[in-house]
C-alpha cells in the first residue's frame, strides 16, 4: 500500500470549527424548535456594499462578449487590484510598497497556511497562546511540530508565546532561539492590540534573531485607536523582517466571495543549505504561480471597487455596524460582572468563563440553556482554557437578543 503523510497523523481531534459545528448539529437535531443564534464562528451577516456589486455585475457583462472576455489572469493578481491596495492601504500611510511585493489570492486562511512551504523543515515556529488553529496544524503537517504532549497539550517542537490576563493578553518575547514568529493583531481570538512602541520591539528582536515574523492584520478595518499600527510596516525596519497578510472577508463581506492579498518585501531573505541569502519574494513567487491561477477577475474587480469613494463609505459604514454589535456584547457582559476583553478595535469579545467553568461547559452551558453558539478559548491554545470568545458579526437583532439570553442564565 502507499505509505502516507505520517506529520497528519499528529493532529489532535478535528479542526475547532468543525467540532463546534457538529455540536451544534447534534443539539439542532434533539432540538429541532430551538432557535440557535450563531455568535461563533466569525462569519460576516451583512451583504456585499453596493460598490462591489455594480462592479462584480459589470465584471460579468464584460466576460460575455468576445471583445472583452478574459481568461487566465495572472496569477499574482490583475493591476488595477494591486495599484489600488498600494495606494490606499500603504502608500496612504506613508509605506512604500512595489507592485511585485503584493500577492492577491482566495484568502487568508490558505495564505498563512500555505506560507510556511517555502521554509525550512527545521524551522523552529513560535506562535501566540491562545492561537488561531491554522497556525500550528499546517506545521504539523509539515512535520515541525514534534510530537505531541498529551500532559502539557502542547507540541514539543512549538514554541508558544502566553497570552494572559496577566501579561494583558500580550506575549513576552521568545526565551529560546525561533526561526519565524505568528503575530496576529488586531489580535483573534483575543481581540487584544500593540501600540507601534510594543510592534518595534518585536521588529527589532527579529533584526537581531535573524528571524521572520508572520504578520497577520486580517482585521487591520477594525481598529478604531490612534496608536494602533495598521501595518507591520509602519515600523522602521519591518520590511526586512516581516511578511504581512491582509483579508477582505470581514471588511467587505468576502467570506464567501474569497479575495485577500499577502505583502512580501524584496528585502526579506533567508539562508540555502549552503549559507546563501535568498529573497524570500521569489521564493513565493514561484510557490504561487505553480500551484495557484489566480483569484477570478469578477472577484478582483469587487475587490478594487472597495477602494473606491462610494466602496469607502459603505465599508466604513458595515465596520461601523459589527463594531456597534461588539460595544452591545461588550457592555452587556460587563454590566453582568464577568471580565471582558477585546471588541475595541476587533470585532471580538474574550470572555472570562464564571465560576472557574472550563470553556467547553461553558460551551455546553450556552448552546444548551439559552441556545447561543461560542467558541470555547482553549480550542485556540491551553492559555485559552476558561476563556470564551464571541464574534460581533451577527445580526443587530441576534446580537442584542443573545445579550438579554445571558442576562438570563444563573452564571
Amino acid at each position: 500500500m502507499t505509505s502516507i503523510n505520517q506529520n497528519y497523523l499528529e493532529l489532535q481531534g478535528s479542526y475547532l470549527f468543525s467540532e463546534i459545528a457538529k455540536r451544534r448539529t447534534k443539539f439542532i437535531q434533539e432540538n429541532p424548535n430551538a432557535e440557535i443564534i450563531s455568535l461563533g464562528i466569525g462569519d460576516v451577516t451583512r451583504g456585499l456594499p453596493d460598490a462591489v456589486l455594480k462592479a462584480m455585475h459589470s465584471a460579468v457583462d464584460e466576460l460575455a462578449a468576445p471583445s472583452s472576455f478574459r481568461g487566465y489572469g495572472p496569477e499574482q493578481g490583475y493591476d488595477f487590484l494591486i495599484n489600488a491596495i498600494i495606494e490606499n492601504d500603504y502608500k496612504a500611510r506613508g509605506i512604500n510598497i512595489a507592485t511585485n511585493e503584493v500577492f492577491v489570492s482566495d484568502g487568508s486562511k490558505c495564505d498563512v497556511g500555505n506560507i510556511q512551504e517555502i521554509f525550512s523543515e527545521n524551522s523552529i515556529v513560535a506562535v501566540q497562546d491562545p492561537v488561531y488553529p491554522v497556525y500550528v496544524d499546517t506545521n504539523v503537517m509539515a512535520g515541525r511540530s514534534g510530537k505531541y504532549n498529551q500532559e502539557t497539550k502542547r507540541y514539543e517542537n512549538i514554541a508558544y508565546l502566553e497570552c494572559t490576563a496577566e501579561n494583558d493578553f500580550k506575549p513576552s518575547l521568545p526565551d529560546r532561539k525561533v526561526d519565524i514568529i505568528y503575530l496576529c493583531y488586531p489580535n483573534n481570538p483575543t481581540g487584544m492590540t500593540l501600540t507601534k512602541e510594543e510592534l518595534k520591539v518585536w521588529v527589532d528582536y527579529a533584526k537581531k534573531n535573524n528571524c521572520i515574523i508572520l504578520y497577520d492584520s486580517a482585521y487591520e478595518a477594525f481598529i478604531q485607536e490612534e496608536d494602533v499600527p495598521h501595518s507591520i510596516y509602519e515600523i522602521e525596519g519591518a520590511r526586512e523582517v516581516a511578511i504581512e497578510f491582509r483579508s477582505f472577508s470581514k471588511t467587505a463581506g468576502f467570506t464567501g466571495v474569497r479575495c485577500a492579498y499577502t505583502v512580501v518585501p524584496r528585502e526579506l531573505k533567508g539562508l540555502d543549505a549552503a549559507g546563501n541569502e535568498v529573497l524570500i519574494n521569489d521564493l513565493w513567487n514561484r510557490r504561487h504561480t505553480t500551484k495557484f491561477n489566480g483569484v477570478s477577475y469578477v472577484t478582483q474587480r469587487g475587490a478594487a471597487a472597495i477602494y473606491s469613494a462610494e466602496g469607502k463609505e459603505q465599508i466604513k459604514s458595515l465596520v461601523d455596524y459589527y463594531m456597534t454589535n461588539a460595544a452591545i456584547i461588550r457592555d452587556g457582559l460587563a454590566s453582568l460582572g464577568l471580565e471582558v476583553f477585546g471588541g475595541v478595535n476587533a470585532p471580538y469579545i474574550w470572555l472570562k468563563t464564571p465560576n472557574g467553568m472550563d470553556s467547553w461547559s461553558f460551551f455546553d452551558k450556552l448552546l444548551t440553556e439559552a441556545n447561543i453558539v461560542g467558541t470555547p478559548g482553549v480550542g485556540f491554545g491551553q492559555s485559552g482554557q476558561g476563556y470564551f470568545r464571541l464574534t460581533a458579526f451577527g445580526s443587530r437583532e441576534n446580537t442584542e437578543k443573545a445579550v438579554e439570553r445571558i442576562r438570563k442564565l444563573s452564571l
